[in-house]
């Protein structure tokens, strides 16, 4: 009988390779070639899942948000519904920082795919604008949840989902250790809800 192929898996396994490129040569080293010796498949094979660089960029891109969005949603829901406003925030904003060799990946190629969008890589703008606008949502009802009368939270949610990004970016050029990065987290979180008396979370893989 014929081998059956797990076309999702195959699919995987090129985006994986993107990603891996893109982690060590950055977007411009991203090409049908690269990609094929990269996943070890043949560059028809890469064509047969994805006809063109746009495809399996955007593949790419979807892969890396999916990945992310699940492990968030598996943390926030293990600290349940009643969690603090604020600690489901922390816990928000620490997935999103490069604490560990997965999240720094994702930084970086999520880092590169708004690069690209700048300037017209394949990708565009309002193709790496749905992660930043539900993020800036979440932290907007999690900011109002703690606020109780403030009915207009986004200006604030705006800001921390700004600060996080740059926190984020600066963190890959070994700007601060990881404990620094989490004090400003902390310290961000007093200015935007007010001081607590909750203990820090600090730590570098909350999986």
């Amino acid at each position: 009988m014929p081998r059956l192929v797990d076309h999702d898996a195959r699919r995987r396994q090129i985006t994986n390779a993107v990603r891996r490129i893109i982690v060590s040569g950055g977007m411009e080293a991203v090409t049908f070639q690269t990609v094929a010796a990269e996943a070890g498949m043949s560059i028809r094979l890469v064509q047969y899942y994805f006809g063109t660089k746009r495809e399996f960029l955007l593949a790419t891109h979807r892969s890396v948000m999916e990945d992310a969005g699940a492990r968030f949603m598996r943390r926030w829901t293990a600290l349940g519904e009643d969690a603090s406003p604020r600690t489901k925030i922390h816990a928000l904003l620490t997935e999103l920082l490069p604490l560990d060799e997965q999240r720094r990946e994702e930084t970086i190629v999520l880092g590169t795919f708004g690069w690209a969008a700048v300037t017209g890589q394949s990708i565009t703008a309002e193709q790496t604008f749905a992660a930043p606008n539900a993020l800036t949502t979440i932290v907007a009802g999690q900011i109002a949840r703690a606020r109780g009368t403030d009915p207009s939270p986004e200006r604030d949610a705006a800001l921390v989902t700004a600060t996080i990004g740059g926190l984020a970016q600066g963190m890959l050029q070994r700007y601060g250790t990881p404990d620094e990065a989490l004090d400003l987290v902390d310290l961000l979180l007093d200015r935007i809800l007010g001081s607590t008396t909750e203990s820090p979370t600090h730590q570098h893989d909350p999986n």
